[in-house]
């Protein structure tokens, strides 16, 4: 299965959120082509959950909630996505305030 350009798959995150009614923010561009996305879904008490596309055995690769921020240790959360950053250079982190993020990550556009 050929992949989107990283680029147009995060265009398209920050559109559909928008027409959504949500807030979409690129908190770190990354590789344009190839970089990994990393989305973090802001809930309505201001807390991020990190959603990453993993590998699946049974299909294609598919967004796992793989870290969630906690309210008595914010800045471990923040810490977390600037080594992710330094780390890989490459890699998005978009920022997505919306009721479903799931949905929104599930089927953009």
């Amino acid at each position: 299965m050929t992949r989107l350009p990283a680029s147009l798959e995060v265009a398209g995150l920050v559109r559909s959120t928008g027409s959504a009614g949500g807030f979409a923010m690129v908190l770190h561009k990354g590789e344009p082509d190839a970089g990994t996305i990393l989305v973090v879904g802001v809930d309505r008490d201001g807390l991020g959950t990190l959603y990453e596309r993993l590998p699946d055995p049974t299909g294609p690769r598919r967004w796992v909630a793989v870290r969630r921020q906690q309210a008595e240790s914010r800045m471990e959360f923040d810490d977390y996505l600037a080594r992710r950053t330094h780390q890989d250079p490459d890699v998005w982190i978009v920022e997505l305030t919306i009721a479903e993020v799931e949905r929104s990550i599930l089927n953009p556009g």
